[in-house]
């Protein structure tokens, strides 16, 4: 295989060094230095807090539910049981999972921006979307664990995989 295609083909699939700065993908920070240790061990708090708090509450509700289950109930309880496996595995891999985490503040920004705001709003926040809003504000446990300088140059600054 030639060199060319070798470092085309580490650089599609994630391993291997970078094709075009020859910096190692895995642990580059904005700076092109790898994130520092104590920084993917908080990364990882994130991971733990909200795969560990969705184990807790979303589990056994997976297998304890009633018959026939509601049809959105089965869905966010599939999806939030699924979500958290995945944060799961952020502990091994916490910058490979990261857009686990940038989905989780995004659709909980969201819901606050265009649910739970206008409601607060309108003096409508019945009890029901008040504990609610109440469950979604734990969001602001994960905004700070999340790298943003990694986050910024490797979402939205560095050049996307290649389509052909």
């Amino acid at each position: 295989m030639s060199t060319e295609m070798h470092t085309a083909t580490e650089s599609a699939t994630g391993t291997g060094a970078n094709a075009t700065t020859g910096a190692s993908p895995d642990r580059s920070s904005a700076t092109g230095g790898p994130l520092p240790l104590w920084r993917l061990h908080v990364l990882r708090l994130g991971y733990l807090i909200l795969g560990g708090g969705l184990v807790v509450y979303q589990w056994p509700l997976l297998f304890r539910h009633d018959k026939p289950w509601p049809l959105m109930t089965s869905v966010v309880t599939c999806m939030l049981v699924a979500m958290s496996a995945l944060a799961l595995l952020g502990l091994r891999y916490p910058l490979q999972l990261l857009p686990i985490l940038l989905f989780e503040v995004t659709w909980k920004a969201l819901w606050l921006g265009v649910v739970a705001l206008p409601l607060w709003l309108d003096h409508q926040l019945d009890p029901a979307a008040r504990e609610l809003t109440g469950e979604v504000l734990w969001v602001v446990v994960i905004v700070p664990v999340i790298p943003w300088r990694y986050v910024y140059s490797n979402y939205l600054v560095r050049r996307g995989d290649r389509w052909r």
